[in-house]
């Protein structure tokens, strides 16, 4: 393929995109008249490519006749926001992975749930086989034991309570009291023996954002047989936890 050439564009995608930034630049909206003139269109264009946004949910015509930006563009915001939260994530994750060999996630609290935002991993490096979700075993995982860890006693309470401690190995803790205990004298590393899965360990480490609030976890998966090894070096984890702070406090 020759990369000289110049790419194809399609010129009504191109006014159409024209038209919205003009829309958007106007928060109390604007006549169709004013549109065409901003975007450089004929009043003709300008009209029918209003009608096909308003139709698909990208604009909206009021009753003085100004338009704005319809629902639809709202939507996109929000996922736009997650996108460049992953944007700015799974470097950290991708880098940490090919050091040590691993799958590597990194979670946060979403609406008082426990999420896992991003996982990098690879043929080497496979992650967990999710059979229950993170959310519902929060309990027997390393990323979900950092983050109830990071929750004050009364949070902590209400989300077991919410989640029972599902039996889901011979390892896992289904003692809350015992699991209360845990959460309480755990350090800086969590870590699942096989609590979630036979054959696999995992190791997480706390993330905080610049006022030293911590915000999510970043954690590995590997062979149980290796998790002692990943354990000796869970400074370089904590050095990708700094790294996705720092990307963190230009996103957040």
């Amino acid at each position: 393929m020759d990369e000289t050439r110049r790419p194809t564009l399609i010129s009504s995608v191109q006014r159409a995109l024209r038209l919205m930034e003009a829309v958007a630049s106007h928060p109390n909206g604007a006549p169709a008249k004013q549109l065409s003139r901003e975007a450089g269109l004929p009043l003709a264009t300008t009209y029918h490519l209003l009608r096909t946004l308003a139709h698909e949910g990208y604009a909206l015509r009021m009753t003085d006749g100004a338009w704005v930006l319809g629902d639809r563009v709202h939507s996109l915001q929000g996922q736009a926001r997650a996108q460049q939260l992953l944007t700015r994530i799974r470097p950290a994750l991708v880098a940490l992975r090919d050091e040590l060999g691993v799958a590597s996630y990194f979670g946060m609290h979403v609406d008082d749930e426990i999420r896992i935002v991003d996982i990098a991993d690879g043929p080497r490096a496979p992650r967990v086989d999710l059979w229950v979700g993170f959310d519902e075993a929060a309990h027997a995982t390393a990323i979900g034991k950092c983050m109830l860890g990071q929750l004050d006693e009364e949070r902590r309470r209400d989300y077991l309570a919410r989640h029972p401690l599902v039996d889901l190995t011979p390892h896992t803790i289904t003692e809350p009291r015992r699991l209360m205990r845990l959460l309480s004298a755990q350090a800086d590393l969590s870590l699942d023996h096989e609590e979630y899965a036979l054959g696999t360990g995992c190791a997480a480490v706390p993330v905080t954002d610049a006022t030293g609030t911590v915000v999510g976890a970043l954690a590995i998966s590997c062979r149980s047989t290796k998790l002692p090894k990943v354990e000796a070096r869970a400074h370089r984890m904590q050095a990708t936890a700094a790294r996705i702070q720092r990307t963190l406090s230009l996103t957040l």
